[in-house]
């Protein structure tokens, strides 16, 4: 057969699996473009623009983000929404970690343990957030009738500027520890025995052998775990809309509320745009400085 012959039969096949693998695509492609790609460029053009609900929008320039660096409920915001992750994260993965090996070993009735820790995974936030707000309630709240029977005055949790944040912090970890909790179990289950022999024949101890061998095996799972956790606790919003709405005094107001609340309750739409791409800005700068940080700590990944 000639290559022009060829040519002419491999043309019409090749142009075919195009448009087939387009057509395969194109519900994805589409997609991502109507529910992603439109709406975050609307929100670009919006935050660069003064748009109320009703009524006509003005473009305004960078107004906005000069207005955000000169607000100063905005930079109150930042720093709660800074000390909620710097209060989570660490204490979701050290108590995941310690479940995780807790629970780890094959023993009778172990699956009921996990399971219990990992059904508030897949309880509804809101009603896990009201169930947790009754508990703080004042005076009859079960965690203050508690240490009512203890004869210990318990404080207005979600009232006290200083206590406030914590409680929806614990009530955060608790909701969502029991996810880290199987990815670390999971990760501990493949760490290879042969290591843990090695370093028995060695006299590690039980600590040694953690610290040496268990931790540096997982550390690719705990990376994955703070990426993750960093990232969901700085777009916090459902515990605190549902128990303290950002009081009191502002002291539990994050940045996601902050949003919510200049958006739906103020209706400056083009301001809350501008929020939004601030947000979006300091995950993204977070989550590539700590991608770079990982070559120094995350096990294998020194040459990656």
């Amino acid at each position: 057969m000639s290559d022009k012959r060829k040519k002419r039969l491999k043309g019409p096949l090749a142009r075919e699996a195009q448009i087939t693998g387009w057509l395969f695509i194109s519900p994805m492609v589409l997609g991502f473009t109507l529910l992603l790609l439109f709406p975050m460029g609307l929100a670009l053009y919006m935050s660069f623009t003064d748009w109320p609900l009703l009524g006509s929008h003005r473009y305004i320039g960078i107004d906005n983000y000069q207005h955000i660096m000169n607000d100063s409920l905005f930079w109150k915001v930042l720093g709660n929404t800074v000390y909620f992750t710097v209060g989570l994260v660490p204490l979701n993965i050290v108590l995941a970690l310690l479940l995780a090996l807790l629970l780890a070993r094959s023993m009778r009735g172990i699956g009921l343990f996990r399971t219990a820790i990992f059904v508030p995974v897949m309880t509804s936030l809101i009603v896990w957030s009201i169930v947790w707000k009754y508990m703080f309630a004042t005076d009859s709240g079960l965690i203050n009738q508690l240490l009512t029977a203890l004869n210990i005055q318990g404080p207005a949790w979600l009232y006290d500027t200083k206590l406030a944040m914590p409680a929806v912090i614990v009530t955060s970890v608790l909701k969502n520890v029991g996810l880290n909790m199987v990815l670390f179990i999971a990760a501990l289950q493949q760490v290879p025995a042969s290591l843990y022999e090695a370093a028995k024949l060695d006299g590690a101890s039980r600590t040694k052998s953690f610290f040496n061998v268990t931790l540096p095996m997982i550390t690719p799972t705990i990376f994955l775990t703070f990426v993750m956790t960093v990232i969901g606790s700085l777009k916090v919003f459902g515990q605190i809309f549902v128990m303290t709405q950002g009081g009191p005094s502002n002291s539990t107001k994050v940045l996601v509320y902050y949003i919510w609340e200049k958006a739906f309750k103020l209706f400056q739409l083009g301001y809350a745009s501008a929020l939004a791409f601030v947000l979006f800005f300091v995950v993204l700068v977070l989550t590539l400085v700590q991608w770079q940080l990982r070559k120094r700590w995350v096990f294998n990944e020194s040459d990656a």
